[in-house]
Formats: C-alpha cells, structure tokens, sequence
C-alpha cells in the first residue's frame, strides 16, 4: 500500500528533523545544563577566559584574511583565462582549477613535504645557504593563510570565470562608445556586474575557512581557531564548556551567512545582474607573438607553481621509509609504500572503510535529496520550502560542530526522545558523512529539478504511465547530469574526509585520513604520502565516472 503523499513529505520533515536539527538543539541544552539542572555556569566560564574569546576572534580573521587572499589570486587567474587567448588556455585553465577536487588534507599533507622545514624547500634552502636547520617554521597563522589561500582561491577563480563568461558583449561595445577607457571599464561596469558571482565565492570561502580544521591542526601549533579549540576542549574532558564553544560557533557562522546573504540581497534589489542578446565577448588576442609566447610561458609557470605541493607529494610517495634524511633529494626510490598498502591488513583497512562509508553516505543522501526534490519543486508546500531550507543547513554549520552534535545526540540510549547509542559502532561515521553531504546532493538535484519541464511528466501522466514509472523512465534519466554531479563530490567530500572523522571514529572504522596522520605520527611519511595520492587518484577517477555518466545517454 502506498504511502499518501502528505505522510510521505512530513515523515520524510521529521527525519531532517532528527537528523539535523535535533542534535544542535541538545547541544545547546547541555551547554545550559549542569548537575543540579539549569545554569549558566559554563557560559560564564567561556565568557571570562580570554583564550576562548581570542579562538573566536582567530577564526573570524583569519577567515576574512582567507577570503581577502583567495580573491587576490582567483581573480586576475579568472581574467587572465576568460579574456585573454594564448597557447594552451583550456589546458591551463583545468590545472589552475584542480585544488577544487582534492581533499583538505591532501593539500595540507604536500605543503607538508614541501614547505615543511625538513620539506623540499627547506632542504635546499639549507644546502644553498649552508644552513644546520630551516630558516623557517611552518605554524602558526601564517602557514594556515597560505594553505588557505592556495585551496580557495579556485572558488574565486570558478564563480568569476563564468561570471564573465555570462557577460554579454554589448556591455563592454556600449562602454567603449561612451568613451570608458579599460579600466574605467572594469571598475564602473565589469565589477559591479560580477558582484553576485564575487559575494558568492566570498560566502563559500569564508564559511570553507570557518569551518577548516586540517590546515590550523597540522600546522596550527600554539596557534588556535575554535575548531581546534572545541577538539582540545573536549579531550581535556571539560564537555559542558566544549558545548559553548561550538554553540559559539555555530550562531558566528549563521551571523555570517545572514550578513552576506543580506549584502547578496541589496545587490539583487539594486540590480546587479544584466541580461543580453547571450553573445559573449571574444577573447582578446595578443597582437605581438614575443608578448602571446611570454604569456603562454607564464602561465606554465603558474600552473607548475600550483601543482608543486601535488607533484611533491607524488615523489615522497615513492621515498620507502628511513632513507630520506638530510638530502637536499630523496636518495631512493621504489613502490615498497604502495605495496604495504595492498600487502598489509591493517593498512589496507582504512582504504576499504572509507569506501564503504563514502559509498554508503552517498547512496542515502541522493535518495534523501531527490524525495526533498520532488516535494520542495514539483508539489510546492510550506514543508517544502521546510525541507529545502533543512538540507542547506549542514552546509552553514562547521563539520567540527556537527561531529559534535551527532556525538551528543547518539551517545545515549533514551528510544522515547530518539536517542541511540551509534558513537562507537559502525554506522556514526557514515551517518555524519550524510549530514555533510546532504547540503551537497540537495543543491545539485533540487536545481536539476527546477530546469526540469513539468510538461515531460505531466505527458508521460497523460499516457496512463504511474509515478514511479515516470520517475523511473523520464524524470531520473533528465536528471542523470545533476545527480551524477552531486554524487560525485559528495563521495570525495566522504571520501577524504578529517574533520567529523577525528571526531568519532574508532579503531575498527578509522578512514583514510586518519591513517595518514597516525603515519605521519610514527614518521611513515612515505606510507602518508602514498595514502594522499590514492585519495588523489579515486577523487580524479570518480569525477571523471561521474563526468562521463552524467552526459551519456
């Protein structure tokens, strides 16, 4: 017997409910809430030490500083590839863009290897300068900003490259009739046509360095954001007060958001978009072959620049264990890391776990987001809109509180308010991987759904075909693009994930990630590396699978 549709939308309310909502909720009822009952003890506690105002304010600037970064570097890379034409563009143009596919903690480990004092870098430096040691530490706020800067700016580079793609060219023919020299042009006319596609690669790199906790706990050393601040917390045992500390968090991050969805607001009622004929300006070309021959040589440089950290960590990765010392070059070379991988047990473990929770986190949130879909889109209800604002909230929040949350929430068993015991079984990792997905499928299938024609469904309806048939045969098939695109990097997301898994995992689920850290601990800087490049190639594998199957048929 099926379901009524309205039982269906309400049940399916109620399980995002649960899933998100319910445990920031007890969150912020153990923060207000001690032994003898209701108190605002821990939140004076937090209020009177300095170090926990001074997290706060860390991960605020150092926030701003990232998006400040991000944008000197993505934009003029976003101009210099949407306007200009010269050899080997479109090559250059997919490079620049590679950080956006890769792990948080890939990056980290290769800035490791390379700018790390017994890095690369350092290495040389120290044999041209006949230096004992590296004239450098890479900690602090420092090393965090240029791990920032070097992930991030491809938010900035992406939304402003297809921001000036949808420019029409009448905009720059009716500045250049009114006598608007280059710049005046940019300044009065370009910028502010791309401040939508500016506010929103602020928004997400603001909200990515927020919630960023590889870089500041590699390289963070005496230096702390709050979410390092809420792991030390907790390991010391002081619950109550880390349950502060991610409420805090979590209301700065929503502060953000609204203030820049307010400021993406104004720019929409100000009218800062355009609309045209759809002809795009040609690309200038550069009349003089020795300045097209510099710019192409430039740019190659660029592109090698930014894939150092990547071709480092592919070179450590050949290194075995115990022969790279004081070389300014690893002496030795050989596949003995890759083959402890496959060869050992417990190594290999951590590669199958990943999978499989990935896997799974993937499959539930795409099902979950294409219900929300159907009913956020085609059957338009104040549930509706529910569900859709639901599935976006994991993405406002950092990963680190939300470990928490789902810590708390699932660490008791108490059926009549929906509490079970999952911290510590095998199904805590994979249901905060779908959490943190479901942001990620939600907007990709809920968008595929909008430039979906009602009409396809509503023929297929006239025909005597069912609802599962028609979602079977024409809606699914329609949104094999927008699904395969969700899919895929909700599964890198899962894939390579540090942040929740530090959190809650256990022995017997440990993921990728944190086998790369316990191999760093015990100096298998090999084995490390060797990890980061399987999270490389199944991250590349999978984007390209998705590729192929969201545009076959």
């Amino acid at each position: 017997m099926r379901a009524p549709p309205g039982l269906a939308r309400r049940g399916l309310l109620l399980l995002l409910v649960w899933l998100i909502v319910y445990p920031l909720v007890l969150v912020l009822l153990t923060a207000l809430k001690g032994e003898g009952g209701w108190t605002l003890e821990f939140v004076r506690t937090f209020v009177q030490r300095p170090t926990e105002w001074r997290a706060l304010w860390d991960s605020l600037w150092i926030s701003l500083a990232s998006v400040a970064l991000a944008a000197l570097i993505g934009v003029p890379l976003a101009f210099l590839f949407a306007r200009y034409e010269f050899p080997g563009r479109r090559v250059l143009g997919a490079v620049v863009a590679l950080p956006a596919v890769l792990p948080p903690l890939v990056g980290v480990l290769a800035f490791l290897f390379l700018f790390g004092e017994s890095g690369f870098v350092a290495h040389l430096v120290k044999r041209v300068l006949h230096l004992d040691e590296a004239p450098w530490r890479l900690e602090g706020a420092g090393a965090i900003l240029l791990v920032h800067a070097y992930s991030m700016y491809v938010y900035f580079y992406l939304f402003v490259r297809a921001g000036l793609a949808s420019l029409d060219a009448s905009v720059y023919e009716a500045a250049a009739s009114l006598g608007a020299g280059r710049w005046r042009t940019l300044r009065t006319v370009i910028l502010p046509l791309l401040r939508p596609s500016l506010a929103g690669a602020a928004l997400l790199t603001f909200m990515t360095a927020l919630a960023s906790f590889s870089a500041p706990y590699i390289f963070g050393g005496g230096f702390r954001v709050m979410t390092t601040q809420i792991v030390a917390t907790r390991l010391n045992g002081d619950d109550a007060l880390a349950m502060v500390e991610t409420t805090s968090l979590t209301l700065l991050a929503l502060a953000a958001l609204w203030v820049l969805r307010r400021s993406d607001a104004r720019d929409a009622a100000a009218g800062a978009v355009t609309t045209g004929k759809g002809v795009a300006p040609e690309r200038s070309r550069v009349a003089s072959p020795a300045a097209r021959g510099a710019l192409a040589v430039l740019s190659w440089v660029l592109a090698l620049v930014l894939l150092l950290p990547h071709l480092t960590l592919l070179l450590v990765s050949f290194v075995p264990t115990g022969t790279w010392t004081t070389e300014a070059v690893p002496p030795a070379y050989s596949l003995v890391n890759y083959a402890t991988l496959v060869r050992d047990p417990v190594r290999a473990r951590p590669l199958v776990n990943s999978l499989w929770m990935a896997s799974l986190a993937t499959a539930a949130a795409v099902g979950i987001s294409l219900a929300a879909a159907i009913f956020a889109v085609r059957r338009r209800t104040r549930a509706g809109a529910a569900i859709e604002g639901l599935l976006a909230l994991p993405w406002a929040v950092p990963g680190t509180v939300f470990a928490i949350a789902l810590a708390t929430a699932f660490s008791v068993h108490a059926p009549l308010v929906a509490r079970f015991v999952l911290v510590g079984t095998l199904w805590i990792l994979p249901l905060a991987y779908l959490v943190r997905d479901l942001p990620i499928t939600g907007r990709a299938i809920i968008a595929g759904f909008r430039r979906l024609d009602p009409s396809l469904e509503e023929a297929a309806a006239s025909l005597g075909a069912g609802r599962w048939r028609t979602l079977g045969r024409i809606t699914l098939p329609l949104l094999r693009p927008a699904v395969m695109a969700g899919a895929t990097l909700a599964f890198v997301t899962a894939f390579g994930d540090f942040v929740t898994s530090i959190m809650l995992y256990t022995y017997d689920t440990r993921p990728v990630s944190l086998e790369i850290l316990s191999s760093l601990r015990n100096s298998d800087v090999g084995v490390a590396a060797a990890y980061g490049v399987v999270l490389m190639l199944v991250s590349a594998a999978v984007f390209a699978a998705g590729a192929e199957r969201g545009t076959a048929g």
